[in-house]
């Protein structure tokens, strides 16, 4: 794709920031076009947020220069970037759960007349602008009542309701079903043929190749290079951002498998007062030492709620038979889950797996606290000499284990998850979503420490939303719909379109 500089509708020169006195962008450079996706790619901490952000007007204090539709600007706050055609849609959520939908699209943008908001306006142009989306929801439902998928696509929605002309899209598919993937695709499609222009941040190798026309690397803050997509192939671009090479993206061991560490029987997860349906219906399996399983489903297919369910968190809701190595295990709360050797990461690590205000010491502790409380008294040194030594296994990225982990990447804030419950020395790691978020150079680590567990004799559940991880990981498949198993597949026999098949309940259980 070739244009004169007047024809960019962004332009990014020199850009350096700082925090502290540590750089974190260095000389950064970065364009965009009219109707083009533009991929900024590179492993978390590599700048991409800080650079998104200076152009959102987040922050202000920075070095360089930036040029929207050929004039040079300086925001001095999100509003104003917002008013110069500017959309970020972050990857954090920023809707709020007791407010409706309509009431989230205009938040801070609302329509009124004088001190009165025109609600009803409101609400018929959320309603118009939701069908446009495929979205078959009232707008006057509250936001909580929402799956986090559905609640994906409003937040993108919201940033696409007020004709942005350069929009901002920062792994916008982490909790979306296939088929709303599919509807995300479609909509960045029209826009490039309104002329937006996208600027698209994605750890997902796929959606790279399929949407992208042009890809920026970034790594430590500095430029590293841009190239079309169609000149810029896989190894490359893991190497511009890992500054080495992955030899395999998804490295494999010969796996030992040993004798059934845990069975599940008839596990039934009940529904709620507004969705009555059982989220998981009579779901039973086995998962032998040594193995991974992996378990597929869309939205609602109950995957998540199956291993919430074997793990306590609904309490005593959960209903099922549980063995752990041949012993029965009644299913109660996750403190007795824990002590009997099944450890939980959840999909969602800042809600569920981390407490974000407290250090990395403070976290990777929580799930194991006793261990270091004989007597109920701390023991902070023996804390802290276990800590380094696990942090260091993982190789995570820190100042000091006293970090806040709220400062940390994504890669990183995952790794003291994964660090907290390999202090509880489990026998069976329910994995969900391990690698949402996290860079192709995480990935792979994380990838390294699945085989390595597996090696031990660890068994392994996995739920994961990307395909060629699902497959690639995974020695046996069940593939979930509607509380319920639809298919069962070895790795050798299952394929990406017999696992959505089966998902969109189109295969009777094998």
């Amino acid at each position: 794709m070739t244009a004169s500089s007047s024809s960019f509708l962004l332009k990014m020169k020199n850009i350096h920031k700082s925090f502290s006195g540590v750089e974190v962008l260095n000389d950064v450079r970065f364009d965009l076009y009219p109707g083009e996706v533009h991929i900024l790619a590179g492993e978390n901490g590599a700048g991409k947020s800080t650079l998104i952000k200076i152009l959102g007007g987040v922050y202000t204090d920075h070095l360089g220069s930036v040029e929207v539709n050929g004039r040079e600007v300086n925001f001095k706050s999100v509003q104003q970037a917002f008013e110069a055609g500017i959309s970020i849609i972050h990857q954090e959520l920023s809707l709020i759960g007791e407010l409706n939908v309509a009431e989230n699209i205009f938040l801070g943008k609302e329509k009124s007349s004088y001190l009165w908001l025109k609600k009803s306006q409101m609400l018929d142009y959320s309603e118009q602008f939701l069908s446009k989306l495929g979205l078959d929801i009232n707008p006057k439902d509250k936001m909580q009542d929402f799956s986090i998928g559905i609640q994906q696509v409003i937040e993108i929605g919201k940033a696409l309701a007020f004709n942005a002309k350069i929009i901002v899209m920062d792994e916008p598919t982490s909790a979306l079903t296939e088929p709303e993937v599919e509807k995300l695709f479609a909509i960045i499609e029209q826009l490039k043929q309104d002329n937006c222009g996208i600027i698209y941040i994605t750890h997902k190798m796929e959606e790279i190749y399929r949407i992208a026309d042009r890809i920026t690397v970034l790594r430590d803050g500095k430029y590293i290079g841009t190239e079309t997509a169609g000149k810029l192939p896989s190894e490359k671009l893991i190497q511009w951002m890992v500054g080495r090479e992955l030899n395999q993206q998804f490295p494999r061991h010969i796996r030992s498998i040993g004798d059934v560490r845990l069975e599940a029987k008839n596990i039934f997860v009940p529904g709620t007062a507004s969705s009555p349906a059982p989220r998981v219906d009579g779901v039973s399996f086995q998962v032998r030492a040594g193995q991974i399983l992996g378990i597929a489903g869309l939205e609602g297919s109950g995957n998540s709620d199956l291993l919430n369910g074997i793990f306590g968190s609904f309490g005593s809701g959960a209903k099922g038979a549980i063995k752990i190595d041949g012993i029965e295990f009644k299913i109660d709360n996750p403190d007795k889950s824990i002590k009997r050797g099944l450890a939980l990461l959840t999909n969602d690590r800042k809600k569920n797996g981390l407490v974000m205000n407290m250090n990395i010491v403070e976290n990777v502790t929580l799930a194991s606290l006793s261990g270091f409380s004989p007597g109920y008294w701390l023991r902070p040194k023996s804390e802290r000499t276990n800590v380094a030594v696990t942090t260091r296994t993982l190789e995570l990225k820190a100042e000091s284990i006293f970090q806040c982990v709220d400062s940390l990447s994504g890669g990183n804030q995952q790794k003291v998850v994964m660090a907290k419950w390999m202090q509880t020395n489990p026998k069976i790691f329910l994995l969900d979503e391990p690698t949402r978020g996290v860079d192709i150079g995480a990935k792979h680590e994380i990838y390294e420490l699945m085989n390595k567990w597996t090696q031990e004799g660890i068994a392994i559940i996995l739920i994961t939303s990307e395909m060629p991880e699902l497959l690639a990981m995974s020695d046996r498949i069940l593939v979930m719909h509607r509380g319920r198993i639809a298919a069962e597949f070895t790795s050798e026999q299952a394929s990406q379109e017999k696992i959505l098949s089966a998902a969109l309940g189109e295969r009777k259980t094998a």
